[in-house]
């Protein structure tokens, strides 16, 4: 699969950081992550109500600073632009008013959920009085890795400091003005509230290494998280001495059922795809069923293309499709079209290219959708309803760090709770074991 942006780390250069040499860049990030190390400690010990001050305060702060953050980005723009990035790589890097605006009230949200730091998540009390309880805790140190889109900085900051981590960020050098002008505003807001401000740091994004040093401090950083194109993902996932968890591209499949209502099949065919067809969620696979028929197969195929979709098909008059089609992340105004026998073969085709992002289908057969998400194994699962829907804000959680596709720890949209561990409290008077 194509990566998503120009600055996406080769897996060979992210393997090849030699410990034993001089490296300035090394150095730099270690000593970032040992700051984050000792900020990540006080933070753990901040009241929910200090959090949300500071939280409510960020998100005036950049609504007030939007001037200069737009001036920022207006120069990541312009560079990448004379670089060559296309449209929807540049949408995906632009700030506007209304997305500023956006971002804070992410932050907004994100203030007004539940702390779940000190929850108890299970206790008992066993047969000699000892008492037992799992809370939630802090996982400590979150090293960030992202491609192109400066709402992350923010996103991240949020969800990582609501949570008591400290969060280190590596974006792009494609986003470096964006992200420098976010992260002055966070850290401003920090000092201001005598909060430490190393809870927010931006790492050096100029040279790819970073990535690399960041993903292998083992014993400074806690876990981190790549958020970004299918290159990105597999060198961090591969290459990490530290906890990685997976956040997965996005080829995600609409099956529309034999019996769908159409109109609606279509709607949300359409919102999918090209609501932003530059994020992981948008649609990338429509699968049509046969008894369908060729009128309805036409409506599809000529909505689409009203909206200004490139269809990479099996009919007559489309693009030709091929395996790489059938496992595109397109990012784009392209989706791949697929004529299948019912439901069965919507699920093996599916099960063979389905990234495990989110996968919808359109039916009004009760027994075809318990069907699909029975057997269709993906993070997110839709009846009814367009793939734009997995997203954190959309799922109550005000943003998301990412939308993870691994089993272990977290899946789909990762929230406050996705950024915990937890710990086991033992009460005794005077137990000893026998």
């Amino acid at each position: 699969m194509t990566s998503s942006h120009l600055d996406t780390p080769a897996r060979t250069e992210l393997a090849s950081a030699d410990p034993a040499a001089a490296d300035p860049v090394r150095d730099a990030v270690r000593e970032a992550a040992g700051r984050a190390r000792t900020a990540s400690r006080q933070l753990s010990l901040l009241t929910t109500d200090a959090k949300n001050a500071a939280l409510l305060a960020a998100a005036d702060a950049l609504v007030a600073a939007a001037p200069q953050i737009l001036e920022a980005n207006e120069r990541d723009i312009a560079d990448q632009a004379a670089e060559g990035t296309g449209e929807a790589m540049l949408d995906r890097l632009r700030l506007t008013v209304e997305r500023i605006d956006g971002i804070a009230g992410g932050l907004r949200q994100v203030a007004g959920l539940p702390d779940p730091i000190g929850t108890v998540t299970r206790g008992s009390t066993r047969p000699n009085g000892l008492q037992l309880r799992q809370v939630r805790v802090p996982l400590g140190v979150v090293g960030m890795i992202y491609e192109g889109r400066p709402n992350v900085t923010v996103d991240a900051f949020g969800l990582a400091f609501k949570s008591g981590n400290a969060a280190l960020l590596r974006g792009s050098r494609s986003a470096r003005n964006s992200n420098v002008a976010l992260v002055e505003v966070l850290r401003g807001v920090l000092a201001g509230h005598g909060l430490p401000v190393d809870a927010a740091q931006l790492l050096p994004s100029e040279d790819r290494s970073s990535v690399t040093h960041l993903i292998q401090a083992r014993g400074l950083v806690d876990v981190v998280i790549p958020r970004g194109g299918a290159g990105l993902i597999q060198a961090v996932v591969e290459n990490a001495k530290v906890p990685a968890i997976e956040t997965g591209t996005g080829n995600c499949h609409l099956y529309i059922h034999g019996d769908a209502d159409l109109d609606e099949a279509i709607e949300l065919l359409l919102n999918g795809k090209t609501r932003r067809c530059s994020v992981c969620n948008a649609t990338e696979t429509v699968l049509l069923d046969s008894a369908l028929g060729d009128a309805a197969v036409d409506r599809v195929i000529g909505a689409l293309q009203a909206a200004g979709v490139v269809i990479h098909g099996d009919r007559d008059g489309l693009i030709p499709a091929d395996d790489v089609d059938w496992g595109e992340e397109y990012l784009s105004m392209d989706i791949a079209l697929k004529v299948v026998d019912g439901v069965d073969e919507a699920i093996e085709h599916i099960a063979r290219w389905s990234s495990g992002h989110t996968e919808a289908v359109a039916t009004r057969s009760i027994d075809v959708a318990e069907k699909f998400t029975a057997q269709v194994d993906a993070a997110a699962v839709m009846v009814n309803a367009s793939t734009a829907w997995t997203d954190g804000e959309m799922f109550g959680f005000g943003a998301e760090i990412g939308i993870s596709t691994q089993k272990l720890h977290a899946r789909g949209p990762m929230g406050l709770e996705e950024l915990t561990s937890t710990k086991w409290i033992a009460n005794g008077k005077g137990h000893v074991r026998p």
